[in-house]
């Protein structure tokens, strides 16, 4: 049976022990899009939509949600973030990429920062044009890549999907 890191040795959940470990320069950076009518995604870029600025308050939200991924997700540990960066691409089609990037010299990687900002945003972008598009869709939120610590870098494999 394999070593399940959060689990204690009678099964209960814990958080991992990170004492022993040199803080390091970490970076992650996930991906997650939104796919919505391109009538609507026209409207995003335009910066119409009766909500306000959707990318801008999307970014604002992602990075927020980055620096409280301790707070939603159990057993995380609490970060601090020395970078936190979203990037959006609008595609004619309708599709919004959103691209967040994590950093911090800590004990424990940012993939969790990294993918709960990606999830943020596009939920905010979700709530801020749902009145006007009901059939938008959250699509493929992942990690893009991570660094540093002591299993080293990842990168997605795009050709297999991993």
């Amino acid at each position: 049976m394999p070593e399940f890191s959060h689990l204690d040795e009678q099964g209960h959940a814990r958080i991992v022990d990170i004492g022993g470990k040199a803080p390091s320069l970490r970076r992650a950076v996930a991906r997650g899009f939104v796919q919505m009518r391109p009538e609507t995604a026209r409207l995003v870029a335009a910066k119409q939509v009766v909500k306000g600025d959707v990318l801008a308050t999307a970014r604002i939200a992602g990075i927020m949600a980055a620096k409280e991924t301790s707070r939603l997700v159990p057993l995380c540990h609490p970060i601090r973030l020395d970078f936190v960066s979203l990037d959006f691409h609008l595609d004619p089609a309708g599709a919004i990429e959103i691209t967040a990037t994590a950093q911090a010299t800590e004990r424990t990687g940012v993939e969790m920062e990294a993918l709960t900002a990606v999830s943020v945003a596009t939920l905010t972008i979700y709530d801020m044009c749902k009145s006007i598009d009901r059939g938008i869709v959250i699509r493929e939120i992942r990690l893009l890549e991570k660094s540093g610590g002591r299993s080293g870098d990842w990168r997605a494999d795009h050709s297999s999907g991993e």
